[in-house]
């Protein structure tokens, strides 16, 4: 059971309208722990048991051998029962409102952590702080002979790296953090001036997202590797021949997708199968890339039978990313009639932009990336002299929401106790919003 919050109650009553109203199928809730937990809603037919347990075993697997999913924590249900314990005890200390205003600053920040960061070796803290020093030594060509070291390291390119060196050491002597930090509410704990119970709060926050950020990175692979097992199981072994049309009814139902949406399920699957069948025919390596005949390739057949071996080695160390970066192709595009859309100006609808693969794939990527959200940095943590806040935004191509941008800050400001500031690109000129005492200013 987690903390108390409002947030909670409004997603059970969004949930069980749906369900009510015939909007949405409620099949089942699967929790990454060891051992796995899995809850079935009681009232669905035995057919959707049947189909639901077996995808449930899909998603089991995948947490257990996926390799985004080894650092998390197992144990996370207890460990959420501890948060909510403590929760509860700072509301009775501090009121209820005090805390859950505290908890909904947190949470309109709680995707401003470093998703590579579990993965990241741990320095010691010696080698840390000596990396946390700027250095700016001129680089130096190593020559092979001595009477070579003046052609190869020229005195006027030397003396240019020195002053370039010297004035960056200048520029970054008392600029802290050093580099900027992804990893934002590890930043906050380490320096805002939060009180021990704030402080705490937070640090549950962080941990309870970092838990959740695999589920973020492998929502298609997830879905699709236990949509391709419950489809094999029950087709393969586990139904009655009376079965069989309910659960094609069913599973049609999971797989639909809408008009210009993406359905991580129907993606999932379709891609896996698309792998194994390459893989089962030879359809990979420098003979088939370099063939130019699409009569020969689409005939194409070595009958090597590889392709349950290269879905299982998939499964273990790819996320979404890296799964469409690898395997979506022309051939694959072509088959599931993907396209880019976009609105019209002149018809004011929304029409077909392209059907070129390598478009396609580049939109799935960027809507990929980050999990969909902006990528945020802090940069500056006395900007402007004054002990504010800076943080940058990596833009990749899409602006921001600057009705979120605008909330986000004056929570970020709150925390932080101090003014904040954000820098970002829109329509391609540079602007900065700034949060100070309740009111937004803007800087181009």
């Amino acid at each position: 059971k987690r903390y108390p919050h409002w947030r909670f109650g409004m997603s059970y009553d969004q949930l069980s309208k749906g369900y009510e109203w015939g909007m949405q199928k409620i099949y089942e809730m699967v929790i990454n722990t060891d051992p796995c937990y899995a809850y079935l809603l009681n009232s669905n037919p035995y057919i959707d048991q049947k189909l639901v347990m077996a995808h449930v075993y899909g998603h089991c697997d995948f947490f257990k051998n996926n390799y985004w999913f080894s650092k998390t924590n197992r144990k996370m249900l207890d460990q959420m029962a501890n948060h909510a314990a403590r929760v509860r005890r700072y509301m009775d200390l501090y009121g209820e409102d005090e805390v859950e205003t505290f908890i909904d600053r947190c949470l309109s920040v709680e995707d401003l952590i470093d998703p590579y960061l579990p993965f990241q070796e741990k320095k010691p803290e010696a080698e840390e702080a000596k990396q946390a020093k700027p250095s700016f030594d001129v680089a130096r060509f190593q020559a092979p002979r001595s009477y070579l070291d003046t052609f190869m390291n020229p005195k006027e390119i030397l003396e240019q790296q020195r002053r370039e060196a010297e004035t960056k050491a200048k520029e970054q002597k008392g600029h802290f953090p050093v580099n900027p930090e992804r990893d934002i509410l590890k930043f906050l704990l380490e320096n805002a001036p939060l009180e021990d119970w704030q402080a705490d709060i937070l640090s549950m926050i962080r941990e309870e997202s970092y838990y959740f950020v695999p589920q973020r990175m492998t929502k298609i692979m997830n879905e699709g590797w236990a949509s391709y097992w419950h489809s094999k199981l029950l087709t393969e072994k586990l139904l009655e021949p009376s079965e069989f049309l309910d659960f094609a009814d069913r599973h049609a139902g999971v797989m639909a997708t809408q008009p210009g949406g993406m359905n991580p399920y129907k993606l999932g699957i379709e891609l896996f199968r698309h792998i194994e069948d390459r893989w089962n025919k030879g359809k990979f390596g420098k003979d088939y890339d370099l063939c130019d005949d699409m009569v020969r390739k689409k005939h194409w057949d070595k009958k090597l039978g590889l392709g349950r071996q290269k879905i299982f080695e998939v499964r273990r160390s790819h996320n979404d990313i890296t799964f469409i970066d690898e395997f979506f192709t022309e051939e694959f595009c072509e088959e599931q009639r993907l396209y880019t859309y976009s609105m019209n100006p002149r018809t004011k609808r929304y029409e077909i932009k392209t059907r070129d693969w390598r478009e396609v794939k580049e939109k799935m990527l960027a809507m990929l990336t980050n999990g969909g959200q902006p990528l945020v940095r802090v940069t500056d943590a006395n900007h402007k002299n004054r002990a504010e806040l800076l943080l940058k935004h990596e833009h990749h191509g899409q602006d921001l929401d600057l009705n979120y941008a605008r909330a986000t800050l004056a929570n970020l400001s709150a925390l932080w106790g101090r003014p904040a500031s954000l820098e970002t690109q829109i329509d391609g000129v540079r602007r900065v919003f700034t949060f100070t005492n309740g009111d937004f200013s803007e800087e181009k």
